[in-house]
Protein backbone atom coordinates (compact mmCIF):
# COMPACT_ATOMS: atom_id res chain seq x y z
CA UNK A 1 0.00 0.00 0.00
CA UNK A 2 0.89 3.67 -0.29
CA UNK A 3 0.97 6.08 2.63
CA UNK A 4 0.93 9.84 2.06
CA UNK A 5 1.78 12.50 4.64
CA UNK A 6 1.33 16.21 3.92
CA UNK A 7 3.27 19.02 5.57
CA UNK A 8 4.00 22.71 5.08
CA UNK A 9 0.60 24.17 5.79
CA UNK A 10 0.17 27.23 7.96
CA UNK A 11 -0.94 30.84 8.11
CA UNK A 12 0.11 33.30 5.41
CA UNK A 13 -0.98 36.78 4.36
CA UNK A 14 -2.80 37.39 1.10
CA UNK A 15 -0.30 37.76 -1.73
CA UNK A 16 2.23 35.57 0.02
CA UNK A 17 3.60 32.14 -0.82
CA UNK A 18 3.67 28.71 0.74
CA UNK A 19 5.04 25.33 -0.32
CA UNK A 20 3.30 22.11 0.63
CA UNK A 21 5.06 18.76 0.65
CA UNK A 22 3.67 15.25 0.44
CA UNK A 23 5.98 12.43 1.48
CA UNK A 24 5.06 9.00 0.14
CA UNK A 25 6.02 5.58 1.40
CA UNK A 26 5.64 2.39 -0.60
CA UNK A 27 7.46 0.07 -2.92
CA UNK A 28 7.43 2.23 -6.06
CA UNK A 29 6.57 5.90 -5.64
CA UNK A 30 7.76 6.79 -9.14
CA UNK A 31 5.03 4.74 -10.87
CA UNK A 32 2.21 6.84 -9.41
CA UNK A 33 0.64 9.98 -10.68
CA UNK A 34 0.17 12.45 -7.83
CA UNK A 35 -2.21 15.25 -7.11
CA UNK A 36 -3.55 17.82 -4.68
CA UNK A 37 -7.12 18.50 -3.60
CA UNK A 38 -8.52 21.01 -1.15
CA UNK A 39 -11.63 21.41 0.95
CA UNK A 40 -12.76 24.71 2.40
CA UNK A 41 -15.18 24.93 5.35
CA UNK A 42 -18.72 24.16 4.22
CA UNK A 43 -17.64 23.33 0.66
CA UNK A 44 -17.03 20.19 -1.37
CA UNK A 45 -13.56 18.82 -1.94
CA UNK A 46 -12.12 20.15 -5.20
CA UNK A 47 -9.28 19.19 -7.49
CA UNK A 48 -6.26 21.51 -7.48
CA UNK A 49 -3.40 19.98 -9.48
CA UNK A 50 -1.93 16.70 -10.74
CA UNK A 51 1.39 15.46 -12.12
CA UNK A 52 2.32 12.30 -13.99
CA UNK A 53 4.88 9.72 -12.85
CA UNK A 54 7.83 11.34 -14.64
CA UNK A 55 6.94 14.94 -13.82
CA UNK A 56 6.66 15.89 -17.49
CA UNK A 57 2.91 16.53 -17.55
CA UNK A 58 0.81 18.63 -15.19
CA UNK A 59 -2.85 19.62 -14.81
CA UNK A 60 -4.33 22.53 -12.87
CA UNK A 61 -7.76 23.76 -11.95
CA UNK A 62 -8.66 27.12 -13.45
CA UNK A 63 -8.79 28.69 -10.00
CA UNK A 64 -5.07 28.11 -9.35
CA UNK A 65 -3.57 28.09 -12.84
CA UNK A 66 -0.73 30.57 -13.10
CA UNK A 67 -0.35 30.83 -9.32
CA UNK A 68 0.32 27.25 -8.16
CA UNK A 69 2.97 24.84 -9.41
CA UNK A 70 3.02 21.10 -8.77
CA UNK A 71 6.33 19.24 -8.95
CA UNK A 72 7.89 16.01 -7.75
CA UNK A 73 11.24 14.59 -6.73
CA UNK A 74 11.11 10.84 -7.16
CA UNK A 75 14.50 10.39 -5.49
CA UNK A 76 12.93 11.85 -2.33
CA UNK A 77 9.51 10.20 -2.78
CA UNK A 78 7.96 13.64 -2.46
CA UNK A 79 5.50 15.79 -4.38
CA UNK A 80 5.26 19.55 -3.85
CA UNK A 81 2.71 22.27 -4.34
CA UNK A 82 4.23 25.74 -4.62
CA UNK A 83 1.50 28.28 -3.95
CA UNK A 84 2.12 31.89 -4.93
CA UNK A 85 -0.06 34.99 -4.86
CA UNK A 86 -2.28 33.37 -2.28
CA UNK A 87 -5.83 34.61 -1.80
CA UNK A 88 -8.20 34.26 1.17
CA UNK A 89 -10.35 31.93 -0.96
CA UNK A 90 -7.39 29.52 -1.08
CA UNK A 91 -7.98 28.81 2.61
CA UNK A 92 -8.71 25.09 2.95
CA UNK A 93 -7.42 21.75 4.11
CA UNK A 94 -5.12 20.50 1.36
CA UNK A 95 -4.94 16.77 0.64
CA UNK A 96 -2.33 14.81 -1.25
CA UNK A 97 -3.54 11.98 -3.51
CA UNK A 98 -2.05 9.22 -5.67
CA UNK A 99 -3.28 7.08 -8.57
CA UNK A 100 -2.18 5.18 -11.66
CA UNK A 101 -2.61 8.14 -14.00
CA UNK A 102 -3.30 11.85 -13.90
CA UNK A 103 -6.80 11.11 -15.17
CA UNK A 104 -7.45 8.78 -12.25
CA UNK A 105 -6.00 11.29 -9.80
CA UNK A 106 -8.35 14.01 -11.02
CA UNK A 107 -11.33 11.65 -11.01
CA UNK A 108 -11.05 9.00 -8.29
CA UNK A 109 -7.66 8.64 -6.57
CA UNK A 110 -7.39 5.49 -4.44
CA UNK A 111 -4.82 6.88 -2.00
CA UNK A 112 -5.11 9.95 0.23
CA UNK A 113 -3.10 11.78 2.84
CA UNK A 114 -4.53 13.15 6.07
CA UNK A 115 -4.53 16.78 4.98
CA UNK A 116 -2.75 19.96 6.03
CA UNK A 117 -4.41 23.28 6.87
CA UNK A 118 -3.67 26.38 4.80
CA UNK A 119 -5.07 29.68 6.04
CA UNK A 120 -4.70 32.89 4.03
CA UNK A 121 -5.45 36.09 5.92
CA UNK A 122 -6.58 39.36 4.37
Amino acid sequence: QVQLVESGGGLVQAGGSLRLSCAASGRAFSIYAMGWFRQAPGKEREFVAAINWSGTSTLYSDSVKGRFTISRDNAKNTVYLQMNTLKPEDTAVYYCAAGRSTAQVTRDPPYWGQGTQVTVSS
